[in-house]
């Protein structure tokens, strides 16, 4: 089985009826991690800045589940959306699954020939919109 995770139930509903059996496509419901609500959460010392990630009480059902089906996959692909705030959400799925090499996807129409295509054509995270991205939260939350 091959494990297709993207950001929207919606998403995942459609995506799953394009797909064959052997997928099962599944929704992170956004981020699954992020600064703490109750206190600054980042950590500036020698003026770099280190942010500190939390898991939502709302998120720990979500990481359960898709926790059970990382068990059975032979192959995780994440298909978050293209842009900085999708390529955060992909590498903080890796980080706190755990999950080792995913395959990361990106299509801009939700069509089966648009799924097909970037199944074909898998490349790694993104690191630099990752930054880019982890970047501008510790930003929002200084200012």
């Amino acid at each position: 089985m091959k494990l297709l995770i993207v950001e929207s139930p919606t998403k995942a509903k459609t995506l799953q009826r394009f797909l064959e059996r052997d997928y099962i496509v599944r929704s992170s419901f956004g981020h699954i991690r992020d600064l703490p609500e109750k206190e600054f959460g980042v950590e500036i010392k020698g003026g770099k800045f280190f942010p500190k990630y939390v898991i939502p009480k709302n998120k720990r059902k979500v990481i359960f589940e898709l926790k059970k089906y990382l068990k059975k996959a032979k192959e995780v692909i994440l298909a978050t959306d293209e842009d900085r705030e999708g390529e955060a959400i992909a590498w903080h799925l890796k980080e706190v699954l755990k999950i080792e090499n995913p395959k990361r996807i990106a299509f801009h129409e939700i069509t089966k020939d648009a799924l097909e295509e970037a199944l074909k054509n898998p490349r790694q995270i993104n690191l630099n919109l990752v930054q880019a991205q982890i970047a501008r939260r510790v930003l929002d939350r200084i200012v």
